[in-house]
């Protein structure tokens, strides 16, 4: 009878057997030990996880615009400053703030009666400076007879034509004392020099203006069409200049402008360059670029702040691939590309501008590689891969990514 404890299922038992027994109780007794044995031998390993599936793409290669965006501030075409050019207290404030105004416009009155007085008293002198001049050239037709028969001294002569001229210089002198106070006169009523949108205004009726300075009353901007100034790096100048000619002759003599508001949207019209600065910013070390905007409905106003948008060459053959295969961390940029063995190798890539949900690659792709666009988390170096085709994005083949528009707002980067 067999004698076993748990703890040693997989020993050969021991036997006791009689002398007398036969042989044959020998052997059936040692197979029942080697079978026991074999039941008791290691469990076979399970079988490996299959690859991990991943969605992969080929990436992307044509032309693609080079566009070139400059942040800048919008500024009326004409900005005027509408100041009191004589003393008075303020009148009237003959407008609504903030509303459009005609040339020729009465925006304020300044009282009148002060340069009134002034005038009637000018004119006062003028008469009498003109009485004065008249009785000396009369004195100057009496003498001259005279002293022609030698009946009065020639110094009488002399000291009547004399005063003579001095009573002329006096009429002249008047008659422009006259006009002085007469423009001081049409000064009071200050009118709008254009047509345009008219301020605040910055002082009210009964107010002291014009005392000692000329005081800045409102100011009056045409805002069709409205400019836009931004600034440009010296070396980006640099670069445009050489190619100028060039950019010229692509574009019939002008390259169109995009201006991309504060909310995203882009203004309907279509923008040109009117004017490049004469200096370089010594402070900032950009060159002021001035733009000229069509604004029929006034909706641009000065000072608005926007960005402008402009293809300034085309990148033959470039390499794009998604943003969403592209991984950032501490600034530097890596794709998981799967080889023909179906193996991941993460690469370092060089990226250049978006276009849509696309980011075009300038150096560590050759072209013809597939990467991987979902399931990057689970990936490691060497790992074996189950790719599958991911589905073709709508943006990748959007007219806006073929002709280098810019996107409303910015696609977030580096997504997973």
């Amino acid at each position: 009878m067999f004698v076993m404890k748990e703890n040693a299922m997989c020993r050969i038992p021991h036997t006791h057997v009689e002398p007398a027994r036969s042989r044959a109780g020998l052997v059936i007794a040692l197979a029942g030990a080697g079978l026991l044995a074999g039941a008791c031998g290691e469990k076979p390993a399970p079988p490996p996880p299959p690859p991990p599936e991943v969605l992969v793409t080929s990436v992307v290669r044509r032309d693609v615009p080079v566009p070139m965006e400059l942040v800048g501030q919008t500024r009326g075409f004409q900005d005027v400053e509408i100041r009191a050019r004589v003393e008075g207290f303020l009148d009237v404030v003959g407008f609504n703030e903030g509303t459009l105004v005609h040339k020729g416009e009465v925006l304020y009155r300044i009282d009148r009666k002060p340069l009134e007085a002034s005038l009637a008293n000018t004119r006062a002198e003028l008469a009498t400076a003109q009485a004065r001049y008249d009785k000396t050239q009369n004195d100057v037709k009496r003498l001259q007879p005279l002293a022609a028969k030698q009946a009065v001294s020639a110094q009488e002569l002399d000291d009547a034509v004399a005063a003579a001229e001095a009573a002329r210089s006096q009429v002249e002198a008047r008659k422009a004392e006259v006009d002085r106070v007469s423009l001081d006169l049409g000064y009071t009523n200050v009118t709008s020099p254009i047509d345009g949108l008219v301020g605040t205004t910055l002082v009210k009726a009964g107010s002291l203006v014009g005392r000692g300075e000329s005081t800045l009353l409102t100011t009056v901007s045409q805002i069709d069409p409205i400019l836009f100034r931004a600034g440009i790096s010296e070396a980006e100048y640099l670069r445009l200049g050489r190619r100028a000619d060039e950019l010229r002759k692509s574009n019939a003599g002008k390259i169109p402008i995009d201006l991309i508001l504060a909310d995203g949207t882009m203004h309907p019209a279509k923008g040109y360059l009117d004017a490049i600065e004469r200096a370089i910013d010594p402070t900032t070390g950009t060159l002021s670029l001035q733009f000229k905007f069509p604004n029929p409905g006034g909706l641009l106003r000065p000072g608005q702040y926007g960005r402008i948008h402009f293809v300034t060459e085309s990148k033959k053959d470039a390499i794009l691939v998604p943003q969403r295969a592209v991984q950032e961390m501490q600034n530097l940029y890596s794709v998981a590309v799967v080889g023909s063995d179906n193996k991941v190798a993460f690469k370092n890539i060089k990226v250049g501008q978006r276009l849509d949900d696309l980011w075009v690659v300038e150096s560590g792709l050759t072209g013809n590689e597939r990467v991987v666009v979902a399931g990057l988390q689970r990936l490691r170096e060497g790992t074996v891969v189950s790719p599958k085709p991911a589905p073709p994005s709508a943006t990748a083949t959007s007219a806006s990514a073929a002709t280098g528009s810019p996107a409303p707002t910015a696609t977030a980067a580096g997504a997973r």
